[in-house]
């Protein structure tokens, strides 16, 4: 099979099969890690609350717009003459209906499509503010694929650019953005590096045998970069190659293990006798900006870069391996060859210092990166982070695989406002000590009513409450059987003990800045009541589960310390045409199609942005914005889509300009470097580039206003 992989169709999910090689090591033609027998969300009705007590329901409108489009390099069909952008046919925006689209969704929606180009609304102008391969940091020779080395890589932009925080480059203190004013002079931006693909970077690519230089120029691609910006006359954001700010953070980076489990045994190496010291961080994904000013980069598929779990023989430590998803001999890029801590027969313990959640000051480059051992150790897809009343941290956790967790964490000590020496060693240690938790779920709706379909029970939606299940807090384990440092770095298995319930597969956590409810990507589960498998439940409510949900969580008293919270489902992906799907009763046939959800970010106004991962409605993956509340609550509208073979990642929508992170572009079955599937995005006979893209109003307006 694995030999196959490169020539065969799509992912079920909608991925390509090259893109499950590389980016997660193929997990979904894995058996599912989470074998536990958790009691399903369906036993467990709970009745006394529903939706309707907890989150008001908003009045339906709907909305005609045209649907016009703009690509970068080539014609595409323009919207009725004299039309503004998010006009309907008739000019009027939602004229057939009344009324406009949600402020900061005013644009008229882009139509699926398969073209090879980012395509965005009429109206719109697009840029691509950094390449792989551009230059970062002082020294950076031009970019050249066929001639790079690692000490080249390690001063440019990385490889599969993922997560985006932005900044503003005048405040030392940091100011982070869930949509800002953006015109202070520049802006910061910090990017992650998820993942490489050798057979796209590499001519003449030998899978079985890369040699030290294409290893090491992996390692320096992997990471973080920190990149300064300025805006220009009209707009446009350019970046400020060799800023004293900039920096490139990669897998060969010194972190400080930092919280309850550093130094412990199961962090000590041979190399790190300590366990306090870690080289590199992997496959960073979602993440989030800290209310003082650092920023937070999750590592998720870390377990495909390691080999030779089968030669682990401690039939303890091979099964907390195989939790995680380590299995088998040799790994994909073959780096234990060069490096020995990628070897587990070799130094099982190494793996255990990858899966954290890391911190940095992109405002000092000098500084330590850290790795947050009281956050938990699991595939991270999010953490964002909001306040308590009284100033506590806390952070909403995704754990991405089939049938994982949703988690959070909050800390024991107040951050204190302030730019002093005194108040930031304060804040440095805010993430160090706290308690973790983990979600369990229960619906208001009768087992009976939850047939796997997706129709929708009696109530007329799926809602339910739910508990926060503490695991560990400081020295102190909630979970019998295991220590404090155990639930730490095995959280997986701590959750498991504690019941919690199994999802469809959680990426992204969003907590409103508005409202204060927390949005939850649940991006798919084709596995999802297979034979021996969890069934549908109300938060997970359709068998082959394709398209994903994204679940809205209302903490109690809007306490986010608390550990009671209200759900709902707010969307049930997939074509509006499917009965299975749900709009927050927003009319389906008003709706742009939407599969996959992943990555989540908020606008100025309060809308909240998706973005896709592995579409399986036949298009290429898009950005889409939906209201979350008024009369429009529901409406989704596609802003753009991106070259095929590639995903839209780390959305930050500000007032006056939208950026993505396209990663992967031309990733598709039978593409490699030879033989590229993309010419995107400097045209025919160049190579393919993950980019960063900034889309703007041609006339200088706000974005969707």
């Amino acid at each position: 099979m694995r030999e196959l992989l490169p020539f065969v169709g799509s992912h079920p999910g909608g991925r390509s099969a090259l893109t499950c090689r590389y980016r997660c090591g193929d997990a979904c033609f894995h058996e599912v890690p989470n074998k536990s027998g958790n009691e399903y969300l369906g036993d467990v009705i709970a009745g006394a609350l529903s939706r309707r007590s907890m989150l008001a329901a908003g009045a339906v409108g709907t909305v005609v717009a045209a649907t016009g489009a703009t690509v970068l390099g080539s014609a595409a069909p323009s919207a009725a003459q004299g039309q503004r952008p998010g006009a309907g046919a008739d000019g009027r925006a939602g004229a057939a209906h009344g009324g406009e689209a949600a402020r900061g969704l005013r644009f008229a929606p882009v139509a699926p499509n398969t073209r090879d180009a980012v395509v965005v609304p009429e109206g719109y102008v697009q840029d691509v503010l950094i390449r792989w391969g551009d230059p970062v940091l002082a020294g950076a020779p031009v970019f050249d694929p066929d001639r790079q080395t690692a000490r080249a890589q390690a001063l440019q932009f990385g490889y599969n650019c993922d997560y985006m925080a932005v900044l503003d480059l005048s405040h030392g203190g940091g100011h982070g953005t869930y949509g800002g004013h953006g015109r202070h002079g520049g802006q910061l931006l910090v990017v992650n590096h998820e993942y490489t693909t050798e057979v796209m970077m590499f001519r003449g690519y030998d899978a079985d045998n890369p040699t030290r230089e294409q290893v090491e120029i992996a390692w320096a691609a992997h990471g973080l970069t920190v990149l300064a910006a300025e805006e220009q006359r009209g707009g446009r954001l350019t970046a400020l190659p060799r800023h004293p700010l900039n920096r490139r953070i990669t897998a060969t980076t010194p972190f400080e293990l930092t919280g309850p489990a550093a130094g412990g045994e199961l962090l000590r190496t041979t190399a790190d006798p300590e366990g306090r010291t870690v080289l590199g961080t992997l496959n960073n994904c979602g993440g989030g900006i800290t209310p003082w000013g650092t920023v937070l980069s999750g590592e998720e598929n870390f377990n495909q870069y390691f080999a030779n779990a089968d030669a682990v023989t401690d039939p303890a430590t091979k099964e907390r391996l195989a939790r995680y998803g380590l299995e088998g001999g040799a790994s994909e890029r073959k780096w234990e060859a060069y490096d020995d801590r990628f070897d587990l027969s070799k130094e099982p313990n190494e793996v255990n210092r990858f899966g954290w959640v890391v911190e940095i000051d992109p405002y000092d480059p000098e500084s330590t990166p850290r790795k947050r051992t009281a956050l938990g150790r699991f595939k991270h897809e999010a953490a964002e982070p909001r306040l308590t009343r009284d100033g506590r941290a806390v952070l909403y956790m995704g754990d991405d695989e089939r049938f994982d967790y949703l988690y959070k964490f909050v800390s024991k000590e107040r951050m204190r406002r302030g730019h002093g020496s005194r108040v930031r060693e304060h804040n440095a240690k805010l993430l160090d000590e706290g308690t973790l938790y983990v979600a369990k779920f229960s619906g208001d709706s009768p087992a009976g009513e939850i047939d796997g379909t997706g129709k929708l029970p009696e109530d007329g939606e799926f809602d339910g409450r739910g508990e926060w299940i503490r695991l560990a807090g400081g020295d102190r384990s909630y979970v019998d059987g295991m220590t404090a440092e155990e639930v730490y770095v095995y959280t997986r298995i701590a959750a498991d003990k504690a019941g919690a319930t199994k999802m469809d597969r959680p990426e992204d956590v969003e907590p409103s800045p508005r409202s204060g409810k927390v949005y939850v990507a649940l991006t798919n589960n084709t596995d999802r009541g297979k034979d021996g498998k969890a069934p549908a439940d109300e938060a997970n409510p359709r068998n082959g589960n394709k398209h994903g949900q994204v679940l809205e969580l209302a903490e109690h008293r809007d306490d986010p310390a608390g550990t009671r919270f209200a759900w709902r489902l707010f969307l049930v992906c997939g074509d509006p045409e499917d009965p299975s799907t749900y709009f927050a009763g927003f009319p389906k046939e008003r709706v742009s199609p939407i599969s996959c959800p992943d990555n989540l970010a908020f606008d100025p106004y309060g809308n909240l942005w998706l973005a896709t991962d592995g579409n399986a409605l036949e298009s290429n993956d898009g950005l889409f914005g939906v209201a979350v509340r008024g009369r429009r609550e529901g409406e989704v509208k596609q802003f753009l889509t991106v070259p095929k073979g590639a995903e839209v990642c780390g959305p930050v929508v500000t007032e006056e300009r939208v950026l993505v992170a396209v990663q992967h572009p031309g990733e598709v079955d039978g593409a490699s470097a030879d033989k590229p599937a993309s010419q995107w995005p400097d045209g025919p006979g160049k190579a393919v580039r993950p980019s960063v893209v900034t889309v703007r109003a041609e006339d200088g307006g706000p974005i969707g206003a």
